[in-house]
């Protein structure tokens, strides 16, 4: 390759040169929305949505469909593909009427030709079928951190139950999206045990978040120090090696990494992100930095997948309305 070709090559394709991963430049860009923040019985010791904390957060009621909307269709001219939906429940037992309104809302949001992925809390079988047959692509339930660090992190929901709802949303046939935190005061073998927990799965989840704690103050973990971007690079590294198949994505604390820095975790496998302003409550990334840093590291946004259940339900769908 002469100097001048090499000169024209955005940053990121240099290094995949020598490599057979240029299709790592392809990153999926998703919107995390809180539609219902704030008030939630449990005592994660990192979450400023826990009415047990004084952090300035505000319970709310479920978003309207209109509100929500809007938001679906903001994110997807501002270039995400895949927009989720969050709420501050425990689980939703005995929560009908909204979980009713939120199967609309996937509905809605899958007619405009976006993935949609759900994070509520833990859920039954049930509804688990109910979440697939309006059309959700993906269900999102972090581990958090290892099995024998969790006791340290939350009591008020078990290790077990959350792997409970994972079987519920894979034996439903949605993709299971399943991460962690790391900077809760863990060590590394905790972060070790986590990612071998997910990668020990009947099935590798299909998205995997990886967050590093952005402490609140007012929650426990206030005073917790920032994770080190080497810290983050060898999280996503390792994700990637165990589970190579997975959308393995640079979620929250990506707002204290400078673009040098997100540059290396996508070198390291990521090759997903959050866009917008919050994640659920927390400050994310500027819509133009984002895009400056698309066009600086030559990154391409990955368009939309949807299964093949998905496709022949959507046609049948079709057909049934033209007659």
């Amino acid at each position: 390759m002469t100097g001048a070709k090499m000169k024209s090559k955005p940053s990121m394709t240099l290094p995949f040169l020598t490599s057979s991963s240029m299709e790592h430049r392809e990153v999926q860009q998703c919107t995390l929305l809180s539609i219902k923040t704030g008030g939630c019985s449990e005592d994660c010791s990192y979450c400023p949505q826990s009415s047990r904390y004084d952090t300035g957060v505000k319970a709310q009621r479920l978003m309207s469909k209109d509100a929500v909307i809007v938001a679906a269709k903001k994110a997807k001219e501002a270039g995400s593909t895949r927009f989720c939906m969050g709420a501050a429940w425990r689980d939703t037992i005995g929560r009908k009427t909204n979980f009713k309104q939120i199967l609309e809302y996937i509905k809605e949001i899958r007619g405009m030709g976006m993935e949609v992925c759900c994070t509520l809390g833990m859920i039954e079988k049930q509804q688990a079928l109910e979440l697939k047959k309006a059309g959700l692509t993906a269900y999102n339930h972090n581990l958090d951190t290892s099995r024998e660090y969790y006791p340290n992190v939350i009591t008020t929901r078990s290790y077990d139950e959350r792997l409970e709802t994972l079987e519920h949303v894979r034996d439903a046939g949605i993709n299971v999206c399943s991460g962690g935190i790391i900077g809760l005061g863990e060590a590394e073998e905790d972060r070790v045990g986590l990612l071998h927990t997910l990668a020990t799965l009947p099935s590798h989840p299909e998205s995997v978040p990886i967050n590093a704690l952005l402490a609140v103050k007012g929650t426990p973990l206030e005073d917790q120090k920032p994770v080190e971007i080497w810290e983050m690079i060898r999280m996503i590294g390792t994700a990637r090696i165990v589970m190579p198949k997975a959308m393995v994505r640079l979620s929250a604390g990506r707002v204290r990494f400078s673009m040098p820095e997100q540059a290396l975790c996508f070198l390291a496998g990521a090759n997903s992100i959050f866009t917008g302003e919050k994640l659920l409550t927390t400050p994310n990334n500027d819509f133009d930095a984002d895009q400056l840093m698309f066009k600086t590291l030559g990154l391409t946004p990955k368009p939309p997948s949807f299964s093949e259940d998905d496709s022949e339900s959507e046609n049948c769908e079709k057909v049934a309305s033209s007659h």
